[in-house]
């Protein structure tokens, strides 16, 4: 009877660990909904050409935009200093720069209130005991993670507000890109690991390594979709299959050294983002016909499903958004869902990497 009873007890105590995980890994998901989010508006903002419309960097007094005509003239005056201003929209009336304030303001304001639902979350589970030891390490990380993403957000805009330069850099809004890409990553994992029940892991170590593979030629192809962003490097092959006629252009190598057109040609950084991409669904086609061997895994098999169609999406996403980079208005809707849907991809390769295992591993 003792027996039965204790085991009732840690039966019960299981249940109560779980929910609260769940709880936790809900709160966590909501942040990742909310990094989505923030990415695509900084890519709207990037289209918009709208990153260099603040010059100044205030967290606490920068959340409420210019509240009477004054203070809008004051901010536009020192827009106009910006050789942005000067070069590229020199004709800008106050009216369009409010436009294009709109979108950074509400860029910055959005990362704010992600950093006030991470911070009240934080201090709700922590009053309520929800927390377990193992989970206090990875959310100081996690807030220091979302610390940098800011400062580097700062710095990326402080590379377009230099003399000579009329947009933000494109290795620094590459960097940007990234390091947010992997806060989105690492919010997702940890919440994979809150709520996700080890009779949902599929053992096979082959798989894992192919999607590693995988995750490797996505990370490169993200980089350089970043660079190809900064340096608005479409416009200048507006082509498919070819790029301006050739499948292998002449000027690959046009700079010296020959390194440096990696990330500063941008006919090479489209031929690189292009190769990229065809190696990256062939070794998706391989690993999802392999794949197919592995069934009765719900969880799995809804990530393997995605993962299809994802892929067919980006892909055609990404031919229409190069032919189209030279119409400003439809670069901005198919931009940003190329964007969107290269996050999408990310996370359920992310999902796909947690669920494949070398091993059994209880979480």
């Amino acid at each position: 009877m003792e027996g039965e009873l204790k085991n009732i007890l840690i039966e019960q105590q299981e249940k109560a660990d779980y929910k609260a995980r769940k709880q936790v890994a809900i709160w966590l998901l909501i942040g990742v909904g909310m990094i989505v989010i923030q990415v695509m508006l900084g890519g709207i903002t990037r289209l918009t050409e709208s990153g260099l419309s603040i010059t100044e960097w205030k967290p606490v007094k920068g959340a409420l935009p210019p509240l009477n005509a004054a203070a809008w003239q004051e901010a536009f005056e020192k827009y106009k200093q910006t050789d942005q201003f000067k070069y590229v929209h020199q004709r800008f009336s106050l009216s369009d720069f409010k436009f294009i304030f709109f979108w950074e303001w509400f860029h910055r304001e959005w990362a704010r209130l992600m950093g006030l639902v991470f911070l009240v979350g934080f201090v709700y589970f922590l009053a309520k005991k929800k927390f377990k030891k193992e989970m206090i390490t990875p959310m100081i990380i996690l807030f220091f993670l979302g610390g940098i993403q800011g400062l580097i957000g700062w710095v990326m805009v402080k590379s377009g507000l230099v003399p000579e330069k009329y947009y933000v850099g494109q290795i620094e809004l590459t960097t940007h890109f990234i390091s947010a890409l992997g806060l989105l990553c690492y919010t997702l994992w940890f919440a994979l690991s809150l709520f996700v029940k080890p009779q949902q892991q599929v053992v096979n170590p082959a798989y894992k390594k192919l999607l590693t593979c995988i995750l490797a030629v996505l990370i490169l192809q993200l980089i350089y979709g970043g660079l190809m962003a900064g340096m608005k490097a479409g416009i200048v092959a507006a082509t498919w299959p070819d790029i301006n006629g050739k499948m292998i252009p002449g000027n690959l190598g046009e700079l010296e050294p020959a390194l440096k057109n990696l990330a500063y040609n941008a006919i090479t950084v489209q031929f690189v983002h292009r190769g990229l991409a065809y190696l990256l669904l062939i070794l998706s086609v391989i690993w999802l016909v392999k794949s197919k061997a592995i069934a009765g895994n719900t969880l799995f098999n809804r990530l393997r499903t995605g993962f299809v169609l994802l892929i067919v999406a980006q892909v055609a996403l990404g031919i229409l958004t190069v032919i189209n980079s030279v119409y400003s208005n439809r670069l901005i809707w198919l931009g940003v869902s190329h964007q969107f849907i290269a996050m999408l991809l990310l996370m359920v390769l992310t999902g796909l990497l947690f669920v494949v295992r070398k091993k059994q591993v209880v979480v």
